[in-house]
Formats: structure tokens, C-alpha cells, sequence
């Protein structure tokens, strides 16, 4: 697998490594393709990750998906749709987040399942 990515000379939008599927089997998923590890996130898994769902990350999806890490850090859970609203609209006010706006970056209507997995996280305990 490419190296982890040096965040102070690039940002994770213009990285260009590409994870392969035996670097993500290596690190292991669990049967909902979520990482069993999360400290083994990088930019590079999450766009593997975003790419079952038909998503390019740009900057915006990182800055996102950095917000959505830090909750877990800071609540040491991962956040369901509305706490991660309420959080990132507070973080991110300069992206007028709403959950309209969440599902169309993240192509889906299930954006704390999808979000949490893009940001390498666990499935939040009240998603189906």
C-alpha cells in the first residue's frame, strides 16, 4: 500500500495513490464494509470506500469526513444524522450544512451509515 499521506504538503482531494482491494482485505472490513480498525484510516482508504458508492472526494467531502473523526474522538461513538448536522454546521458553518446537502456530496440517502464508513468508523448503533 502507498505511504499515509503527509497532511501538511498536500491535501487528501489531490492524492493520487490508489488503495487496491487487497490493501483494504488486508486491513479488514467488517460484513458491512465498515473498518474493523478505525486508526487504520487514510484519505487514500476513504476514497476506496467512497468509490462503492459512486463518490469522488473533493475537499469538501475531507473536511467532512475529518469533522465526522473528530466527533468519534471527542464522543467516542459515531454520530447519528442529526448530532452530525448540528456538529458540522457548527464546524463547517462555511458549508450551510443540511442533510439535503449530505446526501447529494455523498450520493445517498443514508448518510450517517455512509458517512461513518467513508470516515473509516463504525456504523452508528441505531442504523439498521
Amino acid at each position: 500500500m502507498s505511504q499515509a499521506m503527509n497532511s501538511s504538503s498536500t491535501s487528501p482531494a489531490s492524492q493520487t495513490a490508489a488503495v487496491t482491494s487487497e490493501d483494504l482485505a488486508y486491513l479488514g472490513l467488517d460484513e458491512e464494509g465498515h473498518l474493523l480498525d478505525h486508526t487504520q484510516w487514510t484519505p487514500q482508504i476513504a476514497q476506496q470506500l467512497a468509490d462503492t458508492l459512486s463518490v469522488k472526494l473533493t475537499e469538501q467531502h475531507y473536511q467532512i469526513l475529518q469533522q465526522v473523526r473528530d466527533f468519534h474522538t471527542q464522543f467516542n461513538h459515531p454520530p447519528t444524522t442529526r448530532p452530525l448536522i448540528k456538529y458540522l454546521m457548527k464546524t463547517l458553518p462555511e458549508h450551510n450544512i443540511s442533510n439535503q446537502l449530505l446526501q447529494q456530496l455523498f450520493n445517498t440517502g443514508l448518510v450517517a451509515r455512509h458517512v461513518n464508513r467513508i470516515a473509516g468508523l463504525p456504523k452508528p448503533p441505531n442504523c439498521l
